[in-house]
């Protein structure tokens, strides 16, 4: 009867990855977790120090220094760029492949010809090179263009109109025949086919898309699916645990971007609100796994808001000592990111950044886990922990906690 918590602070790195310079330039100098700190020196954040954020930074600075006690490690982004989608596929044990960068009017043809073809009716919207994709006069297929270019396509739909089911329909047509990272189906209701259309902007000259929050969908009754290139949940940690019968537990973006049959999923923003479920499960759950994404550190770096940023990581610093008190005897508790979003670079885009593994267990000290090659780590060490098959990527790091070299 043992419980494995994850959770992962949506945007908090400590350092660019080496290989930076090469593949993402403009985050040469990214380090959300040490830019943070250095302008705003007086953050007060002692929970998260204590298990080891300064050690995973890997300098001190000011009076925010290393954790003698702290088990801790860092790890590297496996999959392309830097990306929540992703990097939760990657954390639950995925190695993704690598996908195209193309703008949605590249492969529009194929698009809507798979559309037309699962039964739905389809027409053009927009000048030549620049057409979107109306589907039965109530979704739309376009770039995403709150991600990279090129990297996402968006179904935006009116809940009105149609069913969340045909919904995920229309995106799974578009999965079938295209490369890029991620398509993305959603719909909200209270908004209308002409409410999504009016949102249609242009990005880089060859991008066009739907911007969603001036669409109206996210406003009420909001429903997504997220459907990734290369990826299969079957081979993920939480959909091995729940086909053992072993609870999990999908909190916040978790619950958007997981997969798996599990009832136990609590979308939602706020991270009082999700830390307030978090809690919660891990006092029901007897032996499982709770996994909760905090996005509000991602949308701050997004908005570039480096004092909200600072205002939420101490909404969790204050919240993890009541976490911490649910996962006792050989229960393992681990606070994370999945990529950087640095406010003070310059730009409002993701950063490809190593990220913090910082692991509370009761009464255990001193352990040190390595710089581990892929998130997928995690998702190995849980898959060990329980007891069950290993997801398809990724190496226990399990014996380094439970027994492994003591660096005090």
């Amino acid at each position: 009867m043992s419980k494995f918590g994850v959770i992962v602070l949506d945007g908090f790195g400590v350092g660019a990855m080496a290989d930076v310079p090469k593949v993402r330039p403009h985050d040469v100098g990214s380090n959300t977790a040490l830019n943070i700190i250095k302008a705003e020196p007086n953050i007060d954040i002692p929970n998260l120090e204590k298990l080891g954020l300064m050690n995973a930074v890997g300098v001190e600075w000011g009076r925010h220094v290393f954790s003698p006690d702290a088990n801790w490690g860092t790890s590297l982004l496996k999959h392309h760029g830097a990306d929540s989608y992703l990097g939760h596929q990657e954390i639950m044990g995925t190695n993704p492949p690598m996908p195209l960068l193309q703008p949605f009017n590249e492969v529009i043809d194929q698009v809507e010809e798979q559309v037309k073809k699962d039964g739905f009716f389809v027409k053009r919207y927009g000048e030549p090179g620049l057409e979107i994709l109306v589907v039965n006069d109530c979704a739309t297929i376009a770039d995403n263009l709150e991600a990279d270019p090129g990297q996402v396509y968006n179904v935006t739909a009116t809940l009105d109109k149609i069913s969340f089911d045909e919904i995920t329909k229309i995106g799974e047509a578009v999965r079938k025949v295209v490369k890029v990272s991620r398509v993305i189906a959603f719909g909200g209701s209270d908004v209308t086919i002409e409410d999504i259309l009016n949102a249609r902007q242009i990005k880089n000259e060859k991008y066009v898309g739907i911007s969603a929050p001036e669409s109206g969908v996210y406003k009420r009754n909001y429903h997504v699916v997220h459907l990734g290139y290369g990826i299969d949940p079957n081979v993920q940690l939480a959909s091995i645990l729940i086909r053992h019968g072993i609870d999990v537990a999908l909190i916040g973006k978790a619950s958007d971007i997981v997969r798996g049959d599990t009832k136990k999923r609590f979308p939602g923003v706020d991270s009082n609100y999700l830390f307030d479920q978090f809690v919660k499960q891990a006092k029901e759950i007897r032996t499982g796994l709770i996994f909760m994404n905090i996005q509000e550190t991602d949308l701050a770096g997004h908005s570039e808001d480096t004092d909200h940023y600072v205002d939420i990581l101490e909404t969790v610093n204050r919240r993890l000592p009541e976490a911490e008190q649910q996962f006792t005897g050989d229960d393992i508790l681990i606070v994370m990111a999945d990529h950087g979003d640095d406010p003070t670079i310059g730009y409002a885009q993701h950063t490809r950044e190593k990220v913090p593994l910082l692991i509370y267990k009761e009464n255990v000290y001193h352990k040190y886990v390595g710089e581990r090659v892929s998130l997928s780590d995690i998702g190995a060490t849980g898959a060990e922990f329980f007891g069950v098959e290993m997801p398809q990527n990724g190496t226990s790091f399990l014996n380094r906690i439970n027994g492994g070299v003591d660096i005090s």
